[in-house]
């Protein structure tokens, strides 16, 4: 009796200890795997989408980002941030931490990108020669920002170009009434209205933005490609899932979504 007593109650110790529909002889789930990569901003709306892929692709990942501007990025890399993979808005960045030693094996271009200004719907702006009007305010990324670098680049293009004054680039650089830290703060000082133009990559004027603000073409022989590139990070604590996601970006799946974002893939991709 009391044997049997003894039993029955080991019984209900083994049940309660097992989750429901459990079974003794199973192997219990691990802690979830996390992914983090940090990116470029304007890589926000196709980083996103791509994750959902990667996610069908490695059941149970976990994918995290961390958007921002380029070289604030690689500066919380250096400092030791924790980071799996990197995708910069340009090459000077990725090479600062290939110089510090913390990027594992060779960095790939996986897209383009090319610049656009944009003005408020209202804003009385009609073409690009306008952004060297006195009293215009300009809103563009820091020099230290690709996007800053790039505008400024393209500026100095204009002012090369038929059409506009020697002194343009000079003159709408004196505009300048603002400097931000990454692409996503310079559009959305156009769309708050807080300035009268500004300079981003195509692929952020989603559908989205375009509801608030108009676009003028900078013409291709003074607009600026920006080269995007990404790498795994050595210390990476989730490699597998590193490499897996530039495997995805460089793939034609990955391609598609950076296209349908406004991003072009490499020539010959």
């Amino acid at each position: 009796m009391r044997a049997r007593r003894l039993a029955s109650v080991a019984s209900l110790l083994l049940a309660a200890a097992l989750p429901a529909g459990g079974r003794a002889d199973g192997p219990r789930p691990g802690p979830p795997r996390t992914l983090t990569v940090f990116a470029a901003a304007s890589l926000t709306r196709a980083f996103g989408q791509l994750a959902d892929s990667l996610r069908q692709r490695m059941p149970g990942l976990v994918v995290t980002f961390n958007f921002a501007g380029s070289q604030q990025l690689a500066l919380q890399i250096e400092q030791g941030a924790a980071a799996d993979a990197f995708a910069s808005a340009d090459a000077r960045w990725m090479a600062e931490i290939e110089a510090h030693g913390l990027v594992d094996g060779a960095p790939r271009i996986f897209a383009h990108n090319r610049l656009v200004v944009v003005t408020p719907a209202a804003a009385p702006i009609a073409r690009l020669a306008d952004l060297a009007r006195p009293g215009l305010k300009l809103v563009l990324a820091a020099d230290a920002v690709p996007v800053g670098r790039y505008a400024r680049q393209a500026l100095a293009s204009l002012g090369r170009m038929a059409g506009f004054p020697a002194d343009f680039g000079p003159r709408a650089l004196a505009n300048v009434v603002s400097e931000e830290e990454n692409v996503k703060a310079v559009l959305a000082k156009v769309q708050l209205g807080e300035a009268d133009a500004g300079i981003v990559y195509v692929s952020d004027v989603t559908p989205e933005a375009a509801r608030d603000v108009r676009r003028l073409d900078i013409p291709d022989a003074a607009n600026v490609v920006a080269d995007y590139p990404v790498a795994v990070l050595r210390g990476a604590r989730e490699p597998e899932a590193a490499r897996a996601f530039v495997a995805l970006l460089l793939s034609a799946s990955g391609r598609g979504v950076l296209r349908a974002n406004g991003l072009v893939a490499p020539a010959g991709e």
